[in-house]
């Protein structure tokens, strides 16, 4: 998570801990470009940051969380 701010790393973090199927529905929410309370207080570019790292963070799982 090199290079980005401590308010994109926190929100990962606790996107995270909430569980594979909530991040799965978090990751279509950001990519359908919706705003929800865990991500309003982030700027577009912070919200990317949070997208593209989550996507990254799921790849782990292979899809065995797919809802």
């Amino acid at each position: 998570m090199s290079g980005q701010t401590e308010k994109v790393e926190s929100c990962i973090e606790a996107l995270c801990q909430r569980g594979c199927n909530q991040v799965t529905g978090y990751i279509k929410a950001l990519e359908m470009g919706e705003e929800f309370p865990e991500v309003a207080h982030l700027s577009i570019q912070e919200r990317r940051a949070v997208l593209l790292e989550l996507i990254a963070i799921m790849d782990v799982y292979d899809g065995a969380c797919d809802i």
